[in-house]
């Protein structure tokens, strides 16, 4: 069990964190396998309370007064409790883009932290939900910009259930694209969600975007991706959520 500790402790040396969050958090831990080569490429950070309480309940604290700060701190918690499970793959942590005044600057205590905590920022991976509205397309462009001069990998998740869909992708290529689980759930027998799914793959082909396939829980639902040339994959059919533990992958 990890150690929990005020999260304001975390970012002291932060100038813009001078409010204090007021609630504590952790991290549940999902992999994302690489079908290809048969192994695990990664861990999905997915923010918990701190008994292992849904995300909508820490969600549900943020405002606009401490949405920076809390995007601060979700990254250095979970860069501290992967190096705490000693994780050797890539680290997935979501980012609410309209938290980031500048890029430049938000992303210190991130390299802050990986130095502290000895956790290699090549495997370092951002996700930013297309389900959360992005008023400013040139400033979400600049931070992805920006993590990719630092190596970090890009990756836009809920793809296809959000605000800007496809008119995203002529502003800025992420590195990788999650398509979203309505277009998982079932598309073995549904003929329009098949057609969705193979356009949106034949464009990340095109743009040389690699194609994850979250939220997968059925047999057949893998065979569908896997046969559209899918090999990241995420979902109940390989393993559920670890609460500040990495879960081995059953399939």
């Amino acid at each position: 069990m990890a150690t929990h500790f005020p999260v304001e402790t975390i970012l002291s040396g932060c100038k813009q964190c001078h409010k204090p969050l007021g609630f504590e958090f952790s991290f549940a831990f999902q992999p994302i396998v690489d079908d290809q080569v048969h192994c695990v490429f990664g861990y999905e950070a997915l923010v918990r309370g701190c008994q292992g309480q849904g995300a909508s309940e820490v969600l549900s604290k943020i405002n606009d007064g401490n949405r920076y700060v809390f995007d601060q701190a979700c990254r250095v918690k979970a860069i501290q409790l992967a190096s705490e499970l000693q994780l050797d793959k890539m680290l997935s942590i979501n980012f609410l883009p309209n938290a980031v005044y500048e890029p430049a600057h938000c992303i210190r205590s991130t390299l802050d932290a990986a130095e502290q905590f000895a956790f290699p920022t090549e495997r370092l991976m951002f996700e930013i939900t297309e389900s959360e509205y992005v008023a400013d397309v040139k400033h979400m462009t600049r931070i992805f910009s920006e993590y990719k001069a630092q190596g970090f990998t890009t990756a836009l998740d809920d793809f296809g259930a959000g605000h800007a869909g496809l008119n995203l992708l002529a502003s800025f290529v992420p590195d990788i694209i999650k398509i979203d689980m309505e277009l998982v759930r079932g598309i073995d027998s549904n003929p329009v969600k098949q057609s969705i799914a193979r356009g949106v793959v034949q464009i990340c082909n095109d743009l040389g975007i690699r194609v994850l396939a979250e939220g997968l829980e059925t047999a057949e639902e893998v065979a569908f991706y896997q046969d559209l040339g899918v090999s990241l994959m995420q979902g109940y059919y390989f393993a559920k959520p670890g609460f500040e533990y990495l879960p081995a992958v059953m399939k």
